[in-house]
Formats: C-alpha cells, structure tokens, sequence
C-alpha cells in the first residue's frame, strides 16, 4: 500500500458514529418526545404513507455468544423463553394496531437478533401469522430475516415462506477457523450451503451474506479464502460490514485484545481486497458497504438514486413507516425515533402492564430533519447539494472548512454548494457525514460513544 494512503488512513482512523439514524442515539433527547407525542407521529405517518407499514421485529435469544457482536442479546440454551416473549410481541403489535385504528398493510416484515432461528419453525409461524391477522400484505411486500446456518432448519425456512418470507441473509463473516475460534462462531462452509441451497429451492428471491474486515486474528488471506468460498453459494447480495470493536460497551469483546484487531492500514487492504475479488465475482458497491449482482433490485435502486439506509441497512424500500417491536427495537417516524426498553425482563413487564416499552426517543427538529436528508443522500446517492441559509454562520463555517478539508485529500468535489463523494471518500463516508452533524460539532466528544470510522 502507497506511504501517502497509510499517511491518509492514520489520519482519518477516528470515532466517529455510523450514521444508522440521524441525530444518533447518544444525542437524542426523550425530553422532546411524550408518549402521547409519539403515538401522533405513528399516526400522522401511517396516513401518509397510504397505511403501509414497514415491521422489525426483535429476537434477541442466542444459544452461544459470538464475542465479536455489539447487537442487543440474551445468551441461553433455556427454549422455555420462546412463547412468553413472542406473546409480548405480539401484545405490543395490538397496542400499535389501537394507534393506527386502520387496517395496516405490511410493506416489510424484518426478523433480526440476536438469532431469529433460536425460535422453532412452529413459533415463527405463529408470530408471523398473529402479525398478518387483521393487516393486508402489500403487493411488492419484502419479508426477510437475519439466520445463523448453525441453527436453522429447512423447516425453518419452509414455514417462512409459506407465510410470506421471500429474503434471507445468512451471517458467515469469515470462514478462516483460527477467526471463528477467536470470535467464537464455529461455522463449516457445507452447512451455510446447505441453508442456501434449502433458500434457492424454497422460492426465495434474494440472498444476502454478511461478511465482516477487520475482526481479531483476521488476515488478507483469510479474506481471499472466505471469498473465494462465497462465489460457489452465488449469493445475490454481500454486506462487507467494517468490524466496530467496542470492548467498552460489548464486554464479549475483552475475550482478546487490542493487538489481536488489524491496524487501519490493515483493514483498508482488506476492504480493498473484497471490493476487488467481489468486483471479479460480478458484484457493483453499493453505498459505504454493501455489493450487488446487476439482476438485484438494490442495484437498480442505487442506480436510480431511489436508495435508502434506515437502521436495517440499506433498502429499496423508500418508507417513512418503521415500527420496531420487540426488546431494544427502534421505530422511525421520519420525524421522530423510540425505542424499547433493552432488556427482555423489562420490556415483558411493561407489555403485561398494558404499557408502551419505550423509554428512549427524539422528536427531530427542522433542522434535524434538514442534515438527515443529508446524510441519507451521501450514504445513498454519492451527492448532496446544501443550502448555506439553513445553518448559522459559524456551523456554515465548520461545514465549509471541513469539506474543503476532505476536498484537499480527494475524498470529494465541491461544486458550489454541491457535494460529491470520489471513489477514494466512499470509504471514509462517514467523515464526509460527520461534516454536516450539529451534535458532534457542539460535543466534539466521541471517543468513548463510537467505533473507529476505519
């Protein structure tokens, strides 16, 4: 790798946040938000959206904890959870569903984790089936869920998409053994093809794989193997997610230290490795972190500048409707965000109770509302063009400094007030992102809130 890159990655290996949500979660104030608020919001969007509604549902449970995941999780091999907490989430769909006083129509149902398939084929299809009762699925309607090979079934996915489900992505983030030990994810490439094959087979019409850079004991090599083992499940979509090491916040990461994660300069040469050996197998990048096959609908999304990035990760699906159920789950108004109590206990007693889980949230001002189209637009379409009156002089003034900054290093153009990320910025997005951010220009603290950007 070039001495002047190093030089840039160094420079730019700084915490800085990922830019799921904007204003991001450690900024948002529930001052600004009452319950009554909230529910208004949920209204007011589901009118405006035709009545769609965009469903993620949380499933926190895991047998065995992979220590590399920051996700919200409950470690338990006890299966005995699995009713009690699914009866919780469907109660919380029935006190939505008093809100919206219409019948839904569900553009999205999304099952993430934890694991989703820790729950047995039957207990997913009856969570699924409480969730359609009473509610419409709309034509285009997109139905996924997140699976570890280790723990699912083709019954799993049999029952799934007989109610409906049509995508799948499979967590593998790396094949290499000595990393699977180390991130505690032991994982054979014949049992992840197995679930693929059982998808193809069963109709579904996107697969997705989450690959990780970055992670401890990780190599170039160990990149080029898992890769190359990829290209024989054909997948339709990859996630090549950078790995955010937290050990402050994910005590699962303290099982290895700091000298067992790659340097920056190490994480760029993988990145850049996957982008290659990815491009080769037919993939397009998309975005900061995902790849494509020409045939997938999120590449002709992208190319038409109809992207969107909401807390799921980039979607085709362009709606302001999501509501998260479940323990930790965050819902988005477009013009507010909430979320559920964390722990499973907690967020089951407030159900029973007959009571909202939420006690996080933010109702986004103007001006929040202003940097998030922003944001969504660099992350999404390479591009923003801002308007210098939305912003007082000095936060004008740190926008305009920090752009031409990056300018300087070839991370983007500056048309006027155009901005135009460069194929070397969209690696570094985050920073041209963080440009625009009010809350971190007011704080100038993240070190102790966010993952490196690199």
């Amino acid at each position: 790798m070039k001495q002047d890159l190093i030089h840039l990655l160094h420079k730019y290996d700084v915490a800085l946040p990922r830019y799921t949500s904007y204003p991001t979660v450690p900024y948002w104030s529930f001052d600004s938000l009452t319950i009554q608020r909230w529910e208004a919001e949920v209204r007011h969007r589901f009118e405006a959206e035709n009545q769609e509604v965009c469903l993620y549902i949380h499933l926190p449970f895991c047998e065995e904890l992979c220590t590399y995941c920051a996700c919200n999780k409950r470690i338990t091999k006890n299966h005995a959870v699995e009713v009690p907490y699914l009866e919780s989430v469907l109660k919380e769909w029935a006190m939505y569903k008093k809100v919206l006083d219409k019948m839904p129509v569900i553009k999205e149902i999304h099952l993430g984790g934890g694991t989703p398939t820790f729950f047995s084929p039957q207990n997913l299809h009856s969570l699924i089936q409480g969730i359609l009762e009473g509610s419409q699925i709309a034509e285009n309607h997109e139905f996924s869920i997140e699976v570890h090979p280790n723990y699912t079934t083709e019954q799993h996915l049999k029952v799934l998409a007989e109610v409906g489900f049509n995508r799948i992505s499979l967590g593998v983030q790396d094949f290499d053994s000595q990393v699977q030990y180390i991130i505690n994810r032991p994982q054979t490439f014949e049992q992840t093809k197995a679930v693929v094959q059982w998808a193809r087979e069963l109709g579904y019409e996107s697969i997705n794989i989450d690959l990780v850079y970055g992670l401890p004991k990780q190599t170039l090599q160990s990149i080029e193997f898992t890769i190359e083992k990829i290209k024989d499940l054909a997948p339709d979509r990859i996630a090549f997610y950078s790995y955010a090491h937290v050990p402050w916040k994910s005590k699962g990461q303290r099982r290895y230290t700091d000298e067992d994660v790659p340097a920056a300069n190490e994480k760029i040469a993988m990145y850049s490795l996957g982008n290659q050996l990815l491009t080769a197998q037919g993939f397009v990048a998309i975005g900061m972190d995902h790849f494509a096959m020409p045939s997938d609908k999120l590449l002709k999304a992208y190319q038409e500048k109809k992207l969107h990035r909401n807390f799921m990760g980039y979607t085709t699906t362009n709606h302001k409707l999501v509501i998260g159920l479940g323990s930790s789950s965050i819902s988005d108004t477009w013009t507010a965000f909430a979320q559920n109590e964390k722990t499973v206990e907690a967020y089951q007693s407030q159900i029973q109770q007959g009571q909202p889980p939420i006690v996080h949230g933010h109702l986004l001002s103007k001006q929040d509302l202003i940097i998030r189209q922003h944001i969504l637009d660099l992350m999404c379409i390479d591009s923003t063009t801002f308007d210098p009156a939305n912003f007082d002089v000095d936060f004008l003034a740190s926008i305009k400094n920090k752009l031409t900054f990056l300018e300087a290093d070839e991370l983007l153009t500056l048309d006027g007030n155009t901005v135009n990320i460069s194929p070397k910025g969209r690696l570094l997005v985050r920073h041209i992102c963080a440009a625009f951010d009010a809350y971190l220009y007011r704080s100038k603290q993240s070190d102790q809130l966010f993952s490196k950007a690199i």
